[in-house]
């Protein structure tokens, strides 16, 4: 073997998931296509759970500085915002920060724990059989020549080789509207407010740049492969709110469709997707690379136990049982979002979709709906199904980052415990806690912690190293504790070291 995992593609996804194979020890090799980062960024936003792995692997003190943080967020474009920063966590709010910056910072972490990020390497071919995988590649010299691992992710995008080479099918719907996006040197400050009236996204970007974002009924059905160009936005923005808004000097300019697909499955043996290779959809509420961010710390650490030898059955099977559910809701809400922007713009459905857009935001003034569709944008809603009949409630939610004082430890917050991306147990009965499962798991003796009112009567709780929560228990019965936490860790941490 070359390496122990392939990871194809030095996107966020690619990135994050080689960091956290990496913080468990798997030697790990990036294939990145592209001899250089990318520098436009078509993403520009954390959103509150992604802030929260960040905050997870003590690396948030790196993105906070470069971005601007936003309480609120928008559905659909609808007047009424989402209220992110009445959810419950530390980090209510979305960063706003270019794709290019997190994608710098994650390499950056990255290098320090020796992952090997090959660019100028464009995989062609991937294979597997019963001991691994084969990968082709092509590099910066035009030779071309194969690699070898346990296992290939590919994190390679919309039009993911791996995916294709995995035979893992991609169904869903092809494009059929566009919308335009451009980043400009050059605006008039004065006509902004007039185009964010008539429904185009106006953002401030690095270096005084400022970017347009918006869908033209004229424009709407041009391919996305069609290059857009600067007489092109001028005129589309002169139809859309009035004005050319000055624009000129474009440091980037393109075009974006709404072709929705989701992939037949997240794993074929040793093959495994995240990310866009995984999931496309149109940038609704921007939730892509959040997603993908997601799903690589999801199956991080699922591969790592598998490379390192103590994962208990299933696990690596629970990646595709946990997150294909959620890429399935990303997709339908991102389509729900784009039809509703959609009807707007065609004639003989104006009056009835303006009326349904008034509808539903005055249904978003309501707070159980606001904070219902603000935590499935955010994900801090995002809870898997637990894996035994009669768990505790609080199984496959997010563990909150409660503040705690625990023996032996100068850790004040949980998200600090999870630094090093292990299990953590939790003795919040104030009783010694020892998991007997190595590095595996660090087991801590809370002395006191945050009063919360789902933490009522919880004794012990397990946190799995993405942050959710594998088991908990309310019973004060010491024997029955100690049995059922048994079963719970070597369910989900192997057997015991």
């Amino acid at each position: 073997m070359d390496t122990d995992v392939i990871v194809v593609g030095a996107g966020p996804t690619g990135l994050m998931l080689a960091c956290e194979l990496a913080l468990a020890g798997v030697r790990t090799r990036v294939l990145e296509r592209r001899t250089e980062p990318q520098r436009d960024s078509r993403a520009l936003s954390l959103h509150p759970r992604s802030v929260e792995l960040m905050d997870q692997r003590g690396l948030l003190d790196r993105f906070l500085p470069l971005g601007r943080t936003v309480p609120g967020w928008h559905f659909a474009g609808l007047r009424t915002q989402l209220d992110f920063s009445g959810l419950d966590s530390r980090h209510g709010y979305t960063l706003f920060l270019a794709q290019a910056r997190t994608e710098a910072i994650l390499e950056e972490r990255a290098h320090e724990l020796g992952v090997q990020i090959m660019r100028g390497h464009e995989t062609l071919a991937v294979s597997q059989d019963d001991d691994g995988v084969e990968v082709e590649v092509r590099g910066p010299d035009d030779g071309t020549g194969t690699m070898r691992a346990r296992y290939a992710v590919g994190c390679d995008g919309g039009r993911s080789v791996v995916r294709r080479e995995a035979g893992i099918d991609f169904p869903g719907t092809d494009e059929t509207l566009t919308g335009m996006l451009g980043d400009f040197a050059v605006v008039d400050p004065g006509a902004l407010d007039k185009a964010r009236a008539h429904g185009v996204i106006v953002a401030p970007l690095e270096g005084g740049r400022t970017r347009f974002v918006h869908l033209d009924p004229e424009r709407m059905r041009v391919p996305a492969r069609e290059p857009v160009t600067l007489e092109e936005f001028r005129a589309s923005l002169t139809r859309v709110c009035g004005s050319g808004c000055g624009v000129a000097e474009p440091r980037w300019l393109s075009r974006f469709g709404n072709a929705t697909r989701l992939a037949e499955s997240y794993r074929s043996g040793r093959i495994l997707l995240a990310g866009d290779a995984a999931h496309i959809h149109f940038p609704a509420a921007g939730q892509g690379l959040n997603t993908g961010l997601q799903d690589a710390m999801n199956l991080g650490w699922k591969l790592a136990a598998v490379v390192n030898g103590w994962a208990p059955r299933g696990l690596l099977d629970s990646y595709d049982e946990e997150r294909r559910p959620v890429g399935q809701s990303v997709t339908e809400n991102t389509e729900v979002q784009t039809l509703l922007a959609e009807l707007t713009l065609v004639g003989q459905y104006q009056r009835p979709a303006a009326a349904l857009r008034k509808l539903l935001d005055q249904l978003l003034g309501m707070a159980e709906v606001n904070r219902r569709l603000a935590e499935q944008v955010s994900a801090l809603g995002t809870v898997y199904p637990p894996v035994t009949p009669g768990a505790d409630p609080l199984v496959g939610r997010r563990m909150p980052d409660v503040g705690l004082t625990a023996a032996g430890s100068e850790a004040t917050r949980v998200y600090e415990l999870l630094h090093p991306g292990r299990f953590v147990l939790l003795g919040l009965a104030g009783e010694p806690v020892d998991a007997g499962w190595g590095s595996r798991v660090e087991a801590v003796t809370v002395d006191k912690y945050d009063e919360r009112a789902d933490l009522d009567g919880v004794t012990e709780v397990l946190v799995r190293p993405d942050g959710h929560i594998a088991w908990a228990t309310r019973t004060t019965d010491g024997g029955a504790r100690i049995d059922d936490r048994v079963r719970a860790l070597t369910a989900w941490a192997g057997t015991a070291s």
